[in-house]
């Protein structure tokens, strides 16, 4: 069986997600489409809007065929290791191609991989304390490869590509162009086929309230229209209460926090009373507001250095759905996964030391707002087949 990986939020999967996985199967001429699929907090630093569960059943139904989790020590994070995450576990599943969208699909992405890695950067490219570190890394990719990579989806692709390289270069790149609204592009585009609206606009929409019945698939909207939609603003107080009670040396430990972070998100977290007005506070010219809202996320799930380097060096593959294929796919490969395959969830498995411990950890912040267990009972979803669950 060929088969053909995406590396995906699905924040919530629209229309052009649905394009973008039809690509994937035709030009990769694939009979399994494995999607890597960010679970209840993505690359942005913040909730996904709908849990896991709903969002991996609308893309079984918009045609992938197995789904499984990118944990989210993997999946909050910049793109560089976000890309290793999400290959670790398409390596693991053996895999043989990486489809992506991209706003180039004409560029040689091994190829530019390969040129960047023989000119590793130094500390001299970042030492601009007035710039973001994403700008000056694009410099340098201006300056050594010729290229600029301003646009996410082109700089993913360009992260997939260093991780495939970096991971051996098994997988077989499929870059395919996108189509309809541009990343996190605020406007809804009118198209004679029918509307296009970014992940950006969709959830903006829903957060006023606005149906988008007409942007969205039809198991979808459904997710939408019946699970709870989920924010910042849901969390905002126990992180509040966290910057507030915490010792410095406590938040000094915390995944990414340097340069006397703690101080300044400390400083800020008494007068700001909602999380938009915490984050406007604590943004600086130094810092994009995604790598603010990541720390931000890695601070209220006491997520270190040490938990990180731990997690990455024991991945698992988590599975979320299969159809028929994608069960028939992961019968063939199970005995020869490089990873531990995970079908049901045992209570030892969230338990300290466990594989789930952190990514428990971070769903009971789900599971406390929606009521609904979100590792533990929680059997793979297939279209078709009733799903079972334990509270």
């Amino acid at each position: 069986m060929r088969t053909v990986g995406m590396i995906a939020e699905f924040n919530p999967l629209h229309d052009g997600h649905a394009y973008a996985l039809a690509q994937a199967r035709a030009q990769a001429d694939a009979d399994v489409v494995v999607v890597v699929m960010a679970g209840n907090f993505v690359q942005r630093g913040e909730p996904a809007i709908v849990d896991k569960w709903a969002r991996a059943r609308a893309a079984l139904a918009a045609g992938a065929d197995l789904v499984v989790e990118l944990p989210v020590t993997d999946a909050v994070q910049a793109a560089g290791p976000f890309a290793i995450g999400g290959v670790a576990l398409l390596n693991a599943l053996g895999v043989d191609a990486l489809a992506f969208g991209t706003e180039a699909p004409a560029l040689d992405y091994a190829q530019l991989a390969q040129k960047l890695a023989s000119m590793p950067p130094s500390d001299d490219h970042f030492n601009d304390f007035t710039q973001t570190y994403a700008t000056q890394l694009n410099r340098y990719y201006q300056e050594t490869a010729g290229v600029s990579l301003t646009q996410p989806n082109l700089l993913l692709g360009v992260s997939y590509a260093q991780a495939v390289a970096a991971s051996g270069g098994h997988l077989t790149l499929v870059p395919f162009g996108r189509r309809g609204a541009g990343h996190d592009a605020p406007q809804v585009l009118a198209h004679t086929e029918a509307p296009a609206a970014s992940g950006s606009a969709i959830r903006a929409k829903l957060a006023a309230g606005a149906s988008v019945a007409d942007l969205v698939p039809p198991v979808m909207a459904h997710g939408l229209q019946t699970a709870r939609h989920q924010s910042w603003d849901d969390f905002y107080p126990q992180l509040r209460y966290r910057l507030q009670t915490a010792d410095l040396a406590q938040l000094q430990t915390i995944y990414t926090m340097s340069e006397g972070l703690e101080y300044r998100l400390t400083q800020q977290a008494d007068a700001a009373t909602d999380f938009d007005a915490f984050l406007a506070a604590v943004k600086s010219k130094r810092y994009t507001y995604a790598r603010m809202r990541r720390l931000a996320l890695y601070t209220l799930l006491n997520l270190t250095d040490v938990t990180m380097a731990d997690a990455h060096a024991h991945r698992y593959v988590q599975v979320l759905g299969f159809t028929a294929a994608g069960r028939a796919y992961l019968h063939q490969v199970k005995k020869s996964l490089a990873l531990p395959l995970i079908t049901k969830v045992s209570l030892p498995m969230l338990a300290p030391g466990g594989l789930l411990y952190w990514q428990h950890r971070a769903d009971r912040l789900i599971t406390n707002l929606t009521h609904q267990a979100q590792n533990f009972g929680r059997r793979p979803l297939m279209p078709g087949a009733k799903e079972e669950t334990n509270a």
